[in-house]
């Protein structure tokens, strides 16, 4: 059984800053950010299967039972808020839940095998100390995977450093500076790589716009009409594919080692 299939509840109330499963609004971001999980669970198989993994900012928790599955020797979650890390304790009995603040990582010098970061690095004021301190606790040969919106298409328009209209944002990014703040944290063999939209997604904004911007526009006004909420409603994770790292993408996806 996939991960996503199984749905606890009660689900966490959406707060705009998360999201979670089950919630039938939400289908577009949750298996959105879904399928970045199922991609490095695929991808690093071996090195999960065989090692000590973290979820940084798990939020819900739903995306740490990705990293434990087939279950490797520890799967930790790290999460700030309370609600949040007791959700993830009750519902997902494979992670070990921690309280932390991700500045100063809950975790001995080059103890860890992966981390896995998705959504987050958007949210963090002092992110090149988030990224030491993954560089600290990882092995040598260790792997860091990052996920955040692409700006060129999360945000058209805004300007690299300035402020996302999106209140959770401090700073959103292109595939460029996630590339160069991992190299600044001293991670090497570093590579980014773009989450896009398949088929179906593509031919919705071909006859509607983006639907990114339908969404939003639908959550400031309370008003969400029959075709956006049935098509959000029916998207699934084969609704995205990794490809590339172009200004297209609808997210990135830094890897970065441990020299």
């Amino acid at each position: 059984m996939a991960p996503s299939e199984v749905r606890p509840g009660p689900a966490l109330p959406p707060t705009g800053e998360r999201t979670a499963p089950g919630l039938p609004d939400e289908e577009y971001w949750f298996f959105r950010h879904e399928a970045a999980y199922a991609w490095i669970a695929d991808r690093w198989s071996a090195t999960i299967a065989d090692g000590i993994v973290a979820d940084a900012g798990a939020g819900e928790g739903y995306g740490t039972t990705w990293l434990g599955v087939p279950g490797p020797r520890l799967v930790m979650a790290w999460e700030y808020d309370d609600a949040a890390c007791a959700h993830a304790a009750a519902a997902y009995s494979m992670c070990s839940v921690t309280r932390a603040n991700l500045d100063a990582l809950p975790a001995r010098d080059d103890s860890i095998d992966l981390i896995a970061s998705c959504q987050v690095i958007e949210h963090l004021w002092d992110l090149p100390r988030f990224l030491r301190e993954c560089h600290r606790t990882l092995r040598t040969g260790g792997v860091l995977i990052v996920t955040t919106p692409n700006r060129h298409t999360f945000s058209p328009g805004l300007g690299r450093g300035e402020k996302p209209v999106n209140p959770f944002h401090v700073e959103e990014f292109d595939a460029e500076q996630v590339d160069s703040a991992l190299r600044t944290a001293g991670f090497t063999d570093v590579e980014v790589v773009g989450l896009h939209h398949g088929p179906r997604v593509t031919s919705w904004e071909e006859r509607n716009g983006s639907i990114v911007s339908a969404q939003v526009e639908a959550v400031l006004a309370g008003a969400w009409n029959d075709d956006l909420r049935r098509f959000v409603s029916s998207v699934t994770r084969d609704d995205f594919a990794v490809g590339p790292a172009s200004d297209g993408a609808a997210d990135l996806i830094g890897i970065g080692r441990v020299p």
